[in-house]
């Protein structure tokens, strides 16, 4: 096995393809021979100058049109599984991550991870609205914590709509259904503030990204025991795929990356320049 401090840039950049593409730490570790506890604190390394640099430089954003969505997951074990001394604690059981993405670029600009209520939806939609330049046209799904938070971030100065989907079958019976979800049987579009425009209400986009972030990081599979077993890394695995995600993979309709078509960057990154963020702090 080799340590933290004599990976070279190959060596971890080769670690950072295997985490963005699907593998737990364990295959990861079983691909490239370095040990679980040096990948580890790379992840956490590495995690933290991505989320650093998108932070800073995501600011004064040009985006027109945005979706936003929340993604379940757990950390530690599910919610029927969290020790009584541990219940109500954050970071082990359901964790929930709010994205946001730009219909035009397919920028992410923000996320984050929290519990899905209206506290976090609030911080997530004030961060988001920190970002931008324009008077934008925001779709959400219909949670209601999304009403207070778009009004406390934007004011009247925003397009903002929802889209309600109707479901086939009750509530009740949706959760007898462990992994199936019921049918889709329509949806609602819901103007709620401004004049948003019909044509682009919609949550496409951004229910996309869920399924590309399940495809990508082992840790957000449904049915999985390389979920995150600390929180702070599934922090860390999140800034690292987003980084991944925004600067390096090239989008198949763009041509480009999601950073490039932004206006971010003109360059075409590699992993290689993900690693060098380490170095830069």
């Amino acid at each position: 096995m080799v340590s933290m401090n004599r990976l070279n840039t190959d060596e971890r950049s080769q670690i950072i393809r295997c985490l963005v593409d699907g593998n737990s730490i364990r295959a990861t570790v079983r691909i490239t021979g370095f040990s679980k506890n040096t990948i580890t604190k790379f992840l956490v390394e590495i995690g933290a100058a991505c989320s650093k640099y998108q932070d800073e430089h995501f600011r004064n954003l040009t985006s027109r049109r945005i979706q936003v969505d929340e993604i379940w997951s757990f950390v530690g074990c599910k919610n029927k599984n969290v020790p009584a001394e541990k219940a109500g604690k954050f970071g082990v059981g359901s964790v929930w991550t709010f994205t946001a993405i730009d219909a035009d670029t397919k920028l992410v600009p923000c996320w984050l991870v929290g519990t899905r209520d209206g506290g976090c939806a609030t911080e997530f939609i004030q961060d988001l609205a920190a970002r931008l330049r324009n008077r934008i046209q925001l779709t959400s799904d219909g949670h209601k914590m999304y009403l207070e938070a778009v009004e406390d971030a934007f004011g009247a100065d925003i397009d903002f709509a929802q889209l309600v989907k109707i479901y086939g079958e009750s509530a009740e019976a949706v959760q007898q259904k462990r992994y199936s979800p019921a049918d889709c049987v329509g949806c609602e579009k819901h103007a709620i503030m401004g004049s948003p425009d019909p044509k682009h209400v919609s949550t496409s986009y951004v229910e996309r990204q869920n399924l590309t972030m399940r495809m990508s990081m082992r840790r957000f599979t449904r049915l999985t025991n390389g979920f995150s077993k600390k929180v702070e890394n599934h922090v860390a695995a999140l800034a690292l795929y987003f980084m991944y995600y925004n600067f390096v993979r090239i989008h198949q309709t763009l041509r480009v990356t999601p950073a490039m078509a932004a206006g971010v960057t003109d360059t075409l990154w590699d992993v290689a320049d993900i690693v060098a963020l380490l170095d830069s702090n």
